[in-house]
């Protein structure tokens, strides 16, 4: 499977450095087929050891290895300068040349962060109920930089015509901003259509965060490029990394 990968559409300063994995390339078989980084889904050690190893290599260059999170579905948020290995976070910020930032993902939404003048990046697992709890609000707050100095970018998720939820999940974003009803649509009884895209532009915007790219994917229908947790169950899952020059 020859290798396939995203750069992010943004104009981040010269010194941040971001891809997207997809699940082309990589010796991972069977319901993993692939370019599978996630040691936690139950595929072979090995395969998952000499993927990782992969993005050290060209095309992907990838300057170091990256901090690879144990992602519970939460808001905390890790420094990557002073993390431990494989620390417990949905997030994690960086501000030193070479620490690479990352998130796993196969239907949730990654979101990458930078400052416009490269002084701190941050990785976002961004989930349904990541998103609601407000993970991206929590990386952003970590930064400490003025949303307005930011960009972000929203890397492959399921899209809006695939992810299927039901009215407890709408509730809880429209509680929290009658303008979440705009990325529901309503898909048989008790049943509706959400997008995690718009959600997320909408929680951004609300932090003063205007320069946004990305989120035009859909993992859930695309299954040669990218692995879904919801279309397969068993699957791989993909990176999407920054790092700073």
């Amino acid at each position: 499977m020859s290798l396939d990968w995203i750069r992010p559409d943004w104009d981040a300063p010269a010194a941040v450095h971001a891809l997207a994995t997809t699940r082309s390339g990589g010796i991972s078989l069977g319901a993993y087929a692939g370019l599978n980084l996630a040691a936690h889904v139950g595929d072979d050690p090995e395969a998952v050891v000499a993927n990782r190893a992969l993005l050290r290599l060209p095309p992907f260059h990838v300057p170091a290895e990256p901090l690879w999170l144990q992602q519970e579905h939460g808001i905390r948020v890790r420094v990557a300068e002073q993390a431990p290995a494989g620390p417990v976070a949905d997030a994690c910020i960086a501000r030193s040349p070479g620490r690479v930032c990352a998130v796993l993902t196969a239907d949730c939404l990654p979101v990458l962060l930078c400052a416009d003048d490269a002084s701190v990046i941050g990785a976002v697992h961004a989930g349904w109920r990541g998103l609601a709890a407000g993970v991206i609000e929590a990386c952003v707050a970590a930064m400490a930089i003025e949303p307005a100095r930011m960009l972000a970018w929203l890397g492959p998720a399921i899209g809006p015509n695939a992810f299927e939820v039901g009215a407890d999940v709408r509730d809880i974003f429209c509680r929290h901003d009658g303008a979440a009803e705009q990325a529901f649509v309503a898909h048989g009884q008790g049943k509706w259509l959400c997008d995690l895209y718009r959600l997320a532009r909408q929680r951004l915007a609300g932090l003063g965060l205007q320069r946004v790219s990305g989120g035009s994917w859909c993992t859930y229908e695309d299954a040669q490029r990218f692995y879904s947790y919801r279309r397969d169950g068993i699957t791989g899952r993909m990176a999407s990394c920054i790092w700073l020059e």
